[in-house]
């Protein structure tokens, strides 16, 4: 589920429809969350659909950490590209502002923690020698997102936290934790898809 003061507009004709902040977002306050309407496909579920519906999901969705593909029920699955995102996942099914957010600004998710299945052609920004997102990306960023995510945790509790309730139950304890500074994050490399199920050292 997106936060709550949002919007979906239109941006541009290059890319299409995003997702506004209606009100001020601030840093550290929980953007979106997973919640029981978002659909999960296996890729094996992926592959019994039409093209058709194929498509749909391969445009909208994002991949988590067992290879499923995850299709937003509302207009979140509308959050463009940015390398310069004001939104980052965490590893607790849920994403965070780690800048704030102004009214009319759009949130923004870097694909590249989002598992992409093929290399993404993305358009020119300034203060990055990034051109596209790999489905890699999370082996090479994941330590600069997790300073990113950090920082912003450290005003959690600050702020208002209206998808606070969508945190899982598995989460709920460590989320205070970190949030109370009495421990640090967990990687976003946790959020990695690994096809060959090799652990990985952070």
């Amino acid at each position: 589920m997106i936060h709550p003061h949002t919007k979906l507009q239109f941006i541009s004709a290059e890319k299409g429809y995003g997702v506004v902040a209606t009100h001020f977002i601030p840093k550290g306050t929980i953007t979106w969350a997973f919640d029981p309407l978002d659909q999960v496909f296996t890729p094996e579920k992926v592959r019994q659909l039409a093209p058709f519906f194929q498509k749909i999901v391969n445009t909208y969705s994002y991949r988590d950490n067992k290879g499923d593909f995850i299709l937003c029920w509302d207009h979140s699955r509308f959050v463009n590209h940015s390398f310069h995102s004001n939104c980052i996942s965490t590893a607790y099914n849920f994403e965070i502002a780690v800048r704030d957010i102004y009214p009319g600004e759009e949130l923004t998710d870097d694909y590249g923690y989002l598992n992409a299945t093929e290399p993404f052609e993305c358009l020119p920004e300034p203060g990055t020698t990034r051109t596209k997102v790999m489905p890699d990306d999370l082996l090479h960023f994941h330590r600069e997102w997790d300073a990113q995510i950090k920082d912003a945790f450290t005003y959690f509790n600050q702020v208002a936290q209206p998808l606070g309730e969508l945190i899982e139950e598995q989460y709920q304890e460590k989320v205070k934790e970190i949030a109370a500074g009495l421990t640090d994050p967990d990687s976003i490399l946790n959020c990695y898809y690994q096809p060959s199920k090799v652990a990985l050292a952070v």
